[in-house]
């Protein structure tokens, strides 16, 4: 590019694109951050507002600045994918701003040569290639600001004295503007603020019920309104129609629309995503429709890629004196300007490349569509003709049992592709009930959403709510995949990593109704019915403290669930837990998300009742240590007191005078016993030691009381995870497994049962008395024995049956 730059004859010219390329350059590089000076100036220069240099900064500096600004911490928020993919294309939609500044500078008439050029060609350009014959263009950086002037030429075409008369010419006749019910939320206030409007001038065209898609316009519900609002003296002004509406991409039957616009004399303005599919050879019957109408919005920026480029809205009138006061056509150059970063991608692009971008974003669209046609429990939202660019998908559960009738949870996920089914309960099934599974399924696509934003970035993925559908995945590549870079082979991953999401989705919503009987039929836990939560379930811990009646913030529950939520996250399960107030409650909880089909469920109930149990009477334990150490101390020292006053009754007075005391010693040894205290803590009481004098070994005091177990916590073998399902005497179980298994038992059995008699007779000995109880020593033999035979030591690894084998010897009885 240096060497075109070069064959530009204009000096300014060519250094404003070499610096247009600089500039960009450094800024899309990815550079680490500076290290902070000692003393820590020049970071809080970046962070904190200074005055303005007296001496100026270069251009580097500057644009450091601005990078920093830009990319900001980058720990806390990722770097903008958008930088990183503008591309050739981008460069020259942001060089026409810069060069709009420059020729701006011109006289006034090179000025209006250059702008009427511009102007003409971009308009002649997008006209043809979008099939808009005759139109004229108004470029506007706002989407809405098109629509806003085309309402105004309305108002001016058909109130001819709104010019000399103003709003009371509206007063006397109030004007109607059309909307689609599904239109993109805040258009209408938009509209009405803009015109100065009051809101019943406003009217929204419910979408079908019976019939056609649940997001296309009901005609004729719209001709019954247009009939009543002309019958009441209003005057129907201007209807908005959607070819792709904003949520799901539908286009309204922009024929039969037309026809009644013609009839009633109501213009016609159409915007969507679809619009961008007029220029590719094949267009569908509803979007070529678009072409007859009154004015159309285009967005050409996200469609081809193009950073900071205009919006374009084609309209076609007759009398320019109308359009200039609407504010659609200006005398002012730099008005006229704002197309001239467009006049120059279209250029770079060419007809075949802008063609092919639209093309490449369908492809992906239909490439993703097809592949989830094949996919159990996705249902795709699309509408009669499959040539939409967008995409709708969502989770669903089918029906368990048969389709005679439908069950709580396919009521609340079930979509139909051409005609949406609504959602039909039970007969005996609570509207309330419905509701709440609605909900579950909701989450379950909310956290399936988030999980493929993560996983495929490219793919450019939205997670949206929709009125009747619930909560939907939109994949909309003619608003992406230019910017992101979108590939078929994102669109495969996106599928692949959909089908390894879809058996957590089963089995969650499958395990919740198990976990919650579970929890209930548990003593001390509390089942908290949270749809909205993306899990098995939530469960709280009811302490014995616990005020079941209050939803006040109770600190001790607070602490026995951060202990709880420890503890479970220590286990490295595969589940994952988390700690959150309940649903319109202030009260503590256990979040536990998605689970897979071999969750042992019980287990899990049993492990977080156990566990909570325990951190509760831990907790009692330490709050009454305090009491019992305070208790025991001062029994300590009453003791010691007494055992004071027995010694000097014992010695005498005269032992007790440092001198004489010592000679009496020297002659006459004191044989004293030695007499000490411990305090247990497990008691809570004053132990003798003098068993430690006398058998030189640490006693064990009082046992500790058992810690509270479950009946169903199992045993895991060696690799399994908690919460995890036993595969013995499964399927899942290799035939190769099963039998080192086997072997291994029968090596055991054959060690605990075989040689080991001969060498235990040869080992005790004879018969030692009934009565003569002398505490068994291990011989050094036996000791290697049992670490050749580690089964021997734990009970638990011998076979039923196998005898428990002691290598003791006598102790003589002087020791």
């Amino acid at each position: 590019m240096d060497a075109s730059l070069e064959k530009i004859a204009d000096p300014t010219l060519a250094e404003m694109g070499r610096n247009l390329k600089e500039a960009m350059k450094m800024l899309e590089e990815s550079q680490s951050r500076r290290v902070e000076d000692e003393n820590g100036k020049k970071l809080m220069s970046e962070d904190i507002p200074g005055p303005l240099q007296g001496s100026g900064q270069d251009m580097v500096s500057i644009l450091q600045l601005v990078q920093n600004l830009m990319h900001g911490d980058e720990d806390e928020e990722p770097q903008s994918t958008r930088i990183q993919n503008i591309g050739e294309q981008g460069h020259m939609a942001l060089l026409g701003h810069s060069l709009g500044a420059f020729i701006s500078t011109l006289d006034k008439e090179k000025l209006r040569k250059l702008t009427t050029r511009i102007l003409s060609d971009t308009t002649l350009w997008l006209c043809r290639i979008f099939r808009y014959e005759n139109g004229c263009a108004y470029f506007h950086e706002e989407e809405r600001e098109g629509l806003a002037k085309i309402c105004r030429l309305a108002i001016h075409s058909r109130y001819e004295d709104f010019v000399v008369d103003g709003f009371n010419v509206l007063y006397n006749k109030k004007p109607v503007v059309y909307l689609s019910a599904a239109a993109r939320p805040g258009l209408g206030q938009y509209l009405c603020n803009q015109l100065g409007l009051p809101f019943p001038c406003l009217c929204r065209v419910p979408c079908n019920t019976m019939f056609g898609s649940q997001h296309q316009m009901d005609v004729a519900f719209l001709e019954k309104m247009i009939k009543d609002d002309i019958e009441r003296g209003r005057l129907p002004l201007l209807l908005v129609a959607n070819a792709g509406t904003a949520a799901v991409g539908h286009t309204d039957k922009i024929g039969r629309l037309k026809e009644f616009c013609e009839q009633y004399g109501i213009w016609l303005h159409v915007e969507g995503v679809n619009l961008a599919t007029l220029a590719l050879g094949y267009v569908s019957s509803s979007v070529l429709a678009t072409t007859k109408c009154d004015s159309m919005t285009l967005t050409p920026g996200p469609w081809l890629g193009l950073p900071a480029v205009p919006a374009v809205t084609l309209y076609k009138h007759d009398d320019p004196a109308l359009t200039l006061v609407a504010g659609l056509t200006s005398n002012n150059p730099a008005d006229k300007l704002r197309a001239l970063p467009l006049w120059l991608s279209l250029q770079y692009l060419g007809l075949d490349g802008i063609v092919e971008r639209i093309k490449h974003a369908c492809q992906l669209s239909q490439r993703l569509q097809e592949s989830l046609k094949k996919v159990n429990h996705i249902k795709i939202l699309v509408e009669d003709e499959l040539s939409s660019p967008v995409v709708v998908f969502r989770f669903f559960q089918e029906l368990p049992d048969s389709a005679s009738h439908v069950s709580e949870s396919e009521s609340s996920c079930v979509l139909a592709s051409d005609s949406v089914l609504k959602a039909v309960p039970e007969p005996n099934t609570a509207p309330s009930a419905v509701n709440r599974e609605r909900h579950s399924c909701d989450a379950l696509n909310r956290w399936l959403g988030e999980q493929l934003k993560q996983l495929v970035p490219a793919s450019g993925l939205t997670v949206m709510d929709l009125e009747v559908e619930g909560t939907c995945i939109r994949f909309s590549p003619l608003m992406t995949a230019a910017v992101l870079g979108t590939r078929g082979e994102d669109v495969d991953q996106l599928v692949a990593c959909i089908e390894s999401k879809l058996p957590v989705l089963t089995c969650t919503l499958q395990l919740r109704e198990e976990f919650k009987q579970e929890v209930e039929g548990m003593a001390g836990l509390l089942y908290v019915d949270d749809p909205n939560w993306p899990g098995i379930g939530v469960v709280r811990y009811e302490h014995a403290n616990d005020d079941k009646n209050s939803l006040k913030s109770d600190p001790e529950g607070e602490n026995i669930h951060a202990a709880l939520l420890k503890k479970l996250n220590e286990l490295e399960s595969d589940l994952t837990f988390k700690m959150g107030p309940e649903y319109k409650s202030m009260k503590s909880c256990i979040y536990i998300g998605m689970a897979s089909d071999d969750t042992d469920v019980s287990e899990l109930v049993e492990t977080i009742a156990v566990t909570a149990r325990e951190i509760e009477e831990n907790s009692r334990l330490l709050e009454n240590m305090t009491e019992v150490v305070r208790k025991g101390i001062q029994e300590a020292q009453v003791q010691l007191q007494k055992a004071n006053e027995e010694r000097l009754l014992e010695e005498g007075v005269l032992r007790q005078i440092p001198v004489v005391g010592s000679v009496l010693n020297w002659f006459s040894p004191v044989q004293a016993s030695q007499k000490g205290r411990t305090f247990n803590l497990t008691a809570g009481s004053l132990e003798s030691t003098e068993h430690t004098y006398v058998y030189k070994a640490q006693g064990t005091g009082v046992t500790p009381p058992p810690t509270p177990s479950g009946t169903r916590i199992k045993q895991r073998l060696p690799g399994q995870k908690p919460f995890k399902r036993s595969l013995r005497g499964s399927d899942a179980v290799s035939e190769t497994s099963s039998v080192s298994h086997i072997e291994d038992l029968e090596r055991m059995e054959h060690l605990s049962t075989g040689p080991e008699q001969n060498t235990q007779e040869m080992a005790h000995g004879p018969e030692q008395p009934p009565g003569d109880s002398v505490p068994p020593v291990s011989h050094p033999e036996a000791l290697q024995n049992r670490a050749q035979h580690p089964e021997d030591n734990h009970p638990q690894m011998r076979k039923p049956g196998s005898r428990d084998l002691r290598f003791t010897q006598p102790v003589n009885s002087h020791l």
